[in-house]
């Protein structure tokens, strides 16, 4: 294992996931005190996630032409722009100025966020060692180190969503915004000059054809993620914030903290989850994705049935999206082993790239809704759109293949 080009990777990786957590957070705290709805409020979030999409498509097909190296650093410097766009916001500005131009700013860093993600996961795919006598080893391996990365990202992200309440309550909106594209610059400095590999650079170049040839696997894979992001970001891009805030009276600094707390959780159970599913290999990663998300049906349910009838909503919000976040953990960070099992080192960037083009679709759509349906049917339609947006996931997943593939 390449340890010391897995550290800068991950570390960048890291460095951009705090900015990117803080982010949404001032965002939506920000326009929420401002006095504005929620669809509005997820309409902020819409060029986010849709350039999320164009990103993911294009950027490893980008990045299997010109390598991972160039994708990372362009997607940090890319978010040191969005954020210093938004500095410029001014509260007097009419709504639907403020709403295009923080759109805009959105999508810059959109593509920001899927250019790094997209790098420093198919990295580990190239810095995990081949196979050698027993190729079970190295699967095992790339199961754990991907795990490690994605968990603790994702831990970083809830940190960042605490770090944005606190920057906004400390230094205010603008501000806030200007000392996370300061850090980020220094970030992005530090690796600029660490990173010496080529990591990814092809030896000849892809064409622009194979973004859509995958193998059926990978389609499959990736139609299972749509859902699987889209029914979580349901009710938790608005619809969680806006109910704890308006129904049960939380604090912007109470939203933040359990929003930070269920991520950091999240993270910590994804970066453990090679110990909730003990064997390695894509067969047995393809069962355990089945397995874990027919357990998520089963929690998602429950928890929609228990808002619907107001069931003790402080237990049921505390725990039951505490048992979500944890199960979730486990189908996300399979789901994110499979991608890169089910792939060979060549077309790494292609498919991971295709892959989280699907999640960003997912999380599109869950954007919508969540504004959309929380308007009109509260948090228990978003629950119960979450719910059968996890069933179609399940369904999906029992369709991955039974028998050793690739790199099995």
């Amino acid at each position: 294992m390449d340890l010391r080009n897995y550290g800068i990777v991950t570390a960048a990786y890291w460095g951009f996931t705090l900015t990117d957590g803080a982010l949404r957070m001032l965002v939506l705290l920000h326009f929420h005190k401002l006095g504005y709805n929620p669809v509005q409020l997820a309409f902020l979030f819409l060029f986010y996630e849709f350039c999320g999409v164009l990103t993911n498509l294009l950027g490893g097909w980008i990045g299997s032409r010109l390598g991972l190296k160039i994708t990372l650093y362009a997607g940090l410097a890319t978010q040191v722009v969005a954020l210093t766009m938004l500095s410029f916001v001014q509260p007097n500005w009419v709504p639907m100025m403020s709403v295009a131009y923080v759109m805009a700013a959105q999508a810059l860093s959109g593509i920001a966020k899927d250019l790094t993600k997209m790098s420093s996961k198919s990295a580990v795919k190239l810095l995990v060692p081949k196979p050698t006598e027993d190729p079970s080893d190295s699967e095992r391996s790339l199961f754990k180190w991907v795990a490690i990365l994605t968990g603790s990202k994702n831990a970083l992200k809830g940190v960042g969503f605490l770090l944005g309440g606190i920057l906004l309550g400390w230094l205010g909106f603008a501000a806030s915004l200007w000392f996370m594209a300061s850090a980020l610059s220094l970030v992005l400095i530090v690796g600029v000059i660490s990173l010496n590999q080529d990591l990814g650079k092809p030896k000849q170049k892809v064409k622009f054809t194979k973004l859509f040839s995958k193998s059926r696997e990978i389609n499959v894979l990736s139609a299972a993620r749509f859902f699987l992001f889209g029914a979580r970001d349901i009710w938790f891009v608005v619809g969680l914030p806006v109910f704890l805030k308006e129904s049960l009276g939380w604090s912007f600094a109470s939203v933040g903290g359990f929003m930070a707390t269920w991520i950091i959780g999240y993270g910590v159970v994804q970066a453990s989850a090679p110990g909730f599913v003990r064997k390695g290999g894509s067969v047995h990663g393809a069962r355990a994705a089945l397995l874990w998300g027919a357990l998520l049906f089963l929690v998602t349910a429950t928890i929609a049935t228990a808002v619907q009838f107001e069931y003790h909503l402080q237990i049921t919000i505390l725990g039951g999206f505490g048992l979500f976040g944890l199960v979730f953990a486990v189908n996300s960070a399979v789901h994110s082993y499979l991608i890169l099992a089910f792939t060979d080192s060549d077309n790494v960037a292609l498919n991971v790239g295709f892959y989280y083009m699907s999640n960003a679709c997912g999380r599109l759509l869950g954007t919508c809704l969540s504004g959309v349906l929380y308007m009109n049917s509260g948090l228990s339609g978003c629950l119960w759109a979450s719910t059968a947006f996890v069933i179609i996931a399940v369904i999906l997943t029992a369709l991955l293949p039974r028998k050793c593939v690739q790199t099995c």
